[in-house]
């Protein structure tokens, strides 16, 4: 009987943190993302809203030649709907004026991982991604 209700416990404390693992407000993202970015480079020192404005509009050759940015399907006005290569609507990038944006971590894990490698051609940093998050969440 014990070993059961033992499991059961293991069982009900999995799903109460994965359900605080997709939880998450902007700032919760930032302090994730402030911890791994010390373990990243040492030297780090926070986060800056002008790199990640600078991150999400640099364009950058692609493998493919074609040159590409954030900013090419999501605007270069965060504020504003984007399109993707496949012309269906991105809900705007800027927290002030998408409310729902940066509060779902594994949501947010997910379209860094997917769009930095379409854009960048490699994963994103905890630096970049931070400053992303910073830039934007200073977008009024």
């Amino acid at each position: 009987m014990r070993k059961s209700n033992f499991k059961h416990s293991l069982i009900v404390l999995g799903l109460l943190l994965n359900s605080h693992a997709f939880a998450a407000t902007p700032q919760e993202l930032l302090k994730h993302y402030e911890v791994q970015a010390k373990q990243e480079n040492t030297a780090f020192t926070g986060f800056s809203a002008d790199k990640g404005a600078n991150f999400f509009k640099t364009e950058r050759q692609h493998s493919d030649g074609k040159n590409v940015s954030c900013s090419t399907c999501h605007t270069a006005d965060p504020r504003n709907q984007g399109k993707t290569r496949a012309n269906k609507v991105i809900q705007a990038m800027a927290p002030s004026v998408n409310p729902e944006r940066f509060t779902d971590a594994a949501k947010v894990e997910k379209w860094f991982g997917r769009n930095c490698k379409d854009v960048l051609e490699r994963a994103c940093t905890a630096q970049e991604k931070g400053d992303f998050i910073q830039y934007l969440l200073s977008v009024k």
